[in-house]
């Protein structure tokens, strides 16, 4: 088992655990994965993938409907995904990805929680490469042989197979998403979610009042509207 294993092992922040902000952050994905590929997933892999991801999160269907109507309206804002990446209190490298129809209001939001937090936000490139991207797939888990299984999608680029309480992990590069899609929908698996993840090459323990200095950081970053996805390489 590897490095996405055994970091999702460990990990303590929640991501995600508010219903609302689940789905207005796959709102946003909606709108994003349209403008890329147009309204229908049939030709939209993208968009497959998302109203996937919606399930998962429990996102009703009409809520999901709505979203696909309302992103495909001339009036719905475009979003643009820009990247801020910083330090948190004791070291910790943070990534922040966010989706904002209103750049300037997003940085000026994300530079203040870094400031307000005693961390300091920094310049493109600082610390993207402490942190490797990859997707991932969550599939059923029907008794499958996991040798088997990794044998059969190595070839993809399929580094990590594990199994988790509710299904079986699938781990690759962030380049490799469409063929092991591919593969998937080829063999009549249909992924339980699926999307993109930032790994930390490599993690750093904190003591649990400094845990809980970088907590305050994460939290406010996680409240806003804006942010999409937080990283950070706290063990």
């Amino acid at each position: 088992m590897g490095r996405a294993f055994e970091f999702r092992k460990a990990r303590k922040f929640k991501r995600w655990d508010k219903m609302a902000k689940a789905f207005t952050r796959i709102g946003k994905e909606i709108v994003m994965a349209i403008k890329e590929g147009g309204p229908d997933p049939v030709t939209n892999s993208r968009l497959r993938a998302v109203i996937q991801n919606a399930k998962a999160v429990n996102m009703p269907k009409d809520n999901v409907e709505r979203a696909i109507k309302k992103a495909t309206s001339k009036d719905q804002k475009d979003y643009k995904e820009i990247i801020y990446e910083g330090y948190a209190p004791h070291g910790i490298a943070v990534l922040v990805e966010t989706a904002t129809d209103n750049h300037l209001r997003t940085v000026a939001n994300v530079r203040s929680y870094f400031t307000k937090t005693k961390g300091s936000l920094g310049t493109a490139g600082s610390v993207e490469f402490m942190f490797e991207h990859k997707c991932h797939f969550k599939i059923e888990n029907t008794g499958q042989d996991l040798e088997e299984l990794e044998l059969e999608v190595i070839d993809l680029g399929v580094e990590d197979v594990f199994a988790e309480e509710d299904g079986i992990m699938l781990y690759a590069s962030f380049e490799d998403f469409g063929r092991v899609q591919a593969y998937l929908e080829e063999n009549d698996i249909t992924p339980i979610s699926s999307g993109f993840e930032r790994i930390p090459m490599d993690t750093k323990e904190l003591s649990e009042e400094q845990v809980a200095d970088v907590e305050k950081l994460i939290d406010k970053l996680e409240e806003d509207d804006d942010v999409q996805h937080v990283y950070h390489n706290m063990m």
